[in-house]
């Protein structure tokens, strides 16, 4: 059996982690197979040292952000997100979506910078009760819901560059 990210750092496979005890595994990890360690080593276990290290990095950037965490919970629990192929998204949030976009467009083209704030926190706010959402549905086991909540929440991380690409539009 493939041992998990959680597993690697002897952490609890839950939405909400303790970043402290997640930095400090990853330290203790890292100090065991950090290359450095090895430089009078074999090149077979320099490899395999790196390789380890790399697969510490890779555990701990994802466990690390909430919406990678989510998506990787969904996925050792047997569901694909189809990020590539399943666009299908409920009404309310393509309504939602249509209104930001309506509304980042009379920013651009009115230079409205108070405009973009508000649309930047409102899409702050929405991601957060997200995360909030998605945390509920993985403590539940409902995986299938968590999958369409982070895909909802890659959107909402599109268009937030959309709206950060307009800020910098108008510093230029």
């Amino acid at each position: 059996m493939k041992q998990t990210h959680f597993e690697l750092f002897q952490l609890p496979a839950t939405f909400a982690v303790d970043g402290d005890a997640l930095d400090a595994a990853y330290r203790e990890v890292q100090g065991r197979v950090h290359p450095d360690r090895f430089v009078n080593a074999t090149d077979a276990e320099k490899r395999v040292a790196m390789q380890w290290a790399t697969r510490a990095n890779e555990a701990y950037q994802t466990l690390r952000n909430p919406q990678k965490r989510a998506q990787y919970l969904c996925e050792i629990n047997g569901v694909d997100l189809q990020t590539e192929s399943n666009t299908a998204m409920p009404a309310a949030f393509l309504m939602q979506q249509m209104e930001w976009r309506e509304a980042l467009d009379d920013a651009r083209s009115s230079k409205d910078a108070a405009a973009l704030d508000e649309l930047d926190a409102q899409l702050r706010r929405e991601r957060k009760g997200m995360l909030e959402q998605v945390g509920r549905q993985l403590d539940a086991g409902d995986y299938h819901g968590a999958a369409q909540t982070v895909r909802a929440m890659m959107f909402l991380d599109k268009f937030g560059e959309e709206v950060q690409y307009a800020f910098e539009a108008l510093d230029a």
